[in-house]
């Protein structure tokens, strides 16, 4: 397998629906923005992976046709919350794989306002399982889905691990904090533990603070092999490592409301990257994780081995999660504070880590970054774990 390296990043800053603009206007600039950084025009790009989930079949081509019909192979993908990340995987493997020298990972999303819904109710839900699970542990409830399956998986790692509400709404000021600093995120303004435990219960320790805003945006990055990037002059300053993507096994239905969230998903990837890649996971300065709700991100703390079990807690109120501690989680605000356009997430986490990694990063910037982990999930299931490198290092 070769070695992928991103030659170039791009992104639009988020927006709240009432402020978005349409998909294929948002993915072009995107794409305009990733071409631009790696130096390159699309006709130099061979395929190109559109990752979006709201939305008709082929408007990954209606987007890129805005920029310029090469008549290359695009492929629309959709995996829940972890789309960005699934087409980002499938570009990098096309270019290890030598299939392709040079691939275009796009993804975007044009979100309504409130809470996700299921769009096709005339057919088998892919979450029915997982509703039917948690729904038998906590009742029926009228809060959004993912609001209670995640909020039930925080519910049950406080009530065994004793965590105080404080430490969920903790992480929801980092996020503020962090995103302060990031002219792409919808929320930058501060916030206090108090006013996010004030703000209205959604469910289980979540209030309305600590779940992550339906956004509209894009983003995309230019992956190319060692080899092209040498012909063509292009930087090769960031490589790919590592990558793994995992889905549910038997384990998740277990019964635990954080395998049913993903927990042993994340795990089996990351333990994949970090043997692939020979690295510790206390050898990571930054990571981007999969911040949905609070309860996501405490709960990834451990699952990513960033933290040992039972100690997540420990970890935020030591300050370990921020600047001045062992690892910055977030540092672009996360998708509590960023948004989460959910085709783009994973997208927009490849560039801030890019940026990381490049010393771009301003205001945010990590010092001493030479490895970046990014975590991206989506439930029903799929999870993808990327370990960057700066090359030379």
């Amino acid at each position: 397998m070769r070695r992928a390296l991103v030659a170039g990043v791009g992104m639009i800053p988020f927006a709240t629906p009432s402020k978005g603009q349409p998909y294929d206007v948002m993915a072009p600039a995107a794409v305009r923005a990733a071409l631009a950084d790696a130096g390159i025009t699309l006709d130099r790009v061979q395929q190109g992976y559109a990752g979006y989930v709201y939305g008709d079949s082929t408007s990954g081509q209606r987007a890129l046709y805005q920029v310029g019909a090469t008549g290359i192979p695009i492929f629309n993908v959709n995996n829940n919350c972890s789309t960005g990340s699934s087409a980002l995987y499938l570009a990098r493997q096309a270019v290890a794989s030598g299939v392709a020298d040079c691939v275009l990972a796009f993804g975007f999303e044009q979100m309504e306002r409130g809470a996700l819904q299921i769009r096709w109710p005339d057919r088998p839900n892919p979450l029915g399982d997982f509703m039917e699970i948690a729904e038998a542990r906590n009742g029926a409830s009228a809060a959004p889905f993912a609001a209670q399956l995640f909020g039930a998986a925080g519910a049950e790692y406080a009530e065994k691990w004793g965590t105080r509400p404080e430490t969920f709404a903790r992480i929801s000021v980092k996020a503020r904090a962090h995103a302060a600093n990031n002219p792409f995120a919808v929320f930058r303004d501060a916030v206090t533990v108090d006013e996010v435990l004030a703000s209205p219960r959604i469910f289980g320790p979540l209030t309305r603070l600590q779940c992550c805003p339906p956004t509209c945006g894009a983003a995309a990055a230019v992956i190319v092999s060692e080899e092209f990037a040498a012909a063509h002059g292009l930087r090769a300053d960031v490589a790919i490592v590592a990558q793994a993507m995992t889905t549910d096994n038997a384990s998740t239905f277990d019964g635990d409301l954080g395998r049913l969230v993903g927990y042993d998903m994340t795990q089996r990837a990351a333990d994949e990257v970090y043997e692939a890649g020979g690295v510790d996971p206390t050898d990571i300065r930054v990571v981007e994780l999969h911040d949905c709700f609070t309860a996501n991100e405490l709960l990834s703390y451990e699952a990513l081995r960033l933290t040992p079990e039972g100690t997540a807690e420990k970890f935020i109120l030591d300050g370990d999660n921020t600047y001045g501690g062992r690892v910055v989680t977030n540092p672009s605000g996360g998708l509590l504070s960023k948004g989460h356009p959910l085709g783009a997430t994973g997208l927009a986490q490849c560039a801030e880590l890019t940026w990381q990694l490049r010393g771009e990063a301003g205001p945010r910037q990590v010092d001493g970054v030479t490895l970046a982990l990014q975590h991206n999930i989506g439930l029903g299931g799929a999870a993808v774990v990327t370990l960057y490198e700066k090359v030379g290092a």
